[in-house]
């Protein structure tokens, strides 16, 4: 365990997760973006949602059209 912590405060030590240590590295570029860069960010997002929606919405049309299956039969 101590070879571990060793290696791991060492400059030169390989990341040991699977991203090889690109999380903080994507972490810092997003936090230094433009404004432009900003604009598109934000506008990735509102389309990814709309995306979801739109996927939810046509997943609700499909299963209300299956309940329009039956017959009506007159009950006296």
């Amino acid at each position: 365990m101590r070879k571990r912590r060793a290696a791991a405060n060492a400059p030169e030590a390989a990341p040991e997760c699977l991203c090889m240590g690109m999380g903080p590295r994507l972490t810092e570029m997003l936090r230094c973006r433009s404004e432009q860069a900003a604009g598109h960010f934000r506008n990735a997002r509102l389309e990814f949602l709309k995306a979801i929606r739109a996927m939810i919405d046509e997943r609700i049309e499909h299963l209300s059209a299956k309940g329009k299956k039956g017959t009506a039969v007159p009950v006296e």
